[in-house]
């Protein structure tokens, strides 16, 4: 048994760590119009468009935000290319 669990905890430790996961979206309020594009940073297990959606959908609900798009889940050697764009909402949320 305890071969077992050290042959699992060996195995477990050698496993790459996930790769950062992110997002782009853009959103909208009402009430005045205000439209925002952001950058946002996920999980490994919603690292896909819907899983992205959810998540993004509900954190940036929380200040009012209404989700339009995901535009794209990517990694983060595509992150730094989008700071700029996104100004005020790169990972912010």
């Amino acid at each position: 048994m305890i071969k077992k669990l050290a042959f699992t905890l060996a195995l477990l430790s050698a496993t790459p760590a996930a790769a950062d996961c992110y997002a782009d979206y853009k959103a909208k309020q009402e009430n005045p119009l205000r439209l925002h594009y952001g950058v946002i940073e996920l999980s490994a297990n919603n690292c896909n468009a819907a899983a992205a959606q959810r998540v993004i959908s509900r954190r940036i609900g929380r200040d009012g935000w209404q989700l339009l798009n995901v535009i794209s889940v990517f990694d983060e050697s595509q992150l730094a290319s989008r700071r700029r764009e996104a100004g005020q909402y790169y990972l912010r949320y």
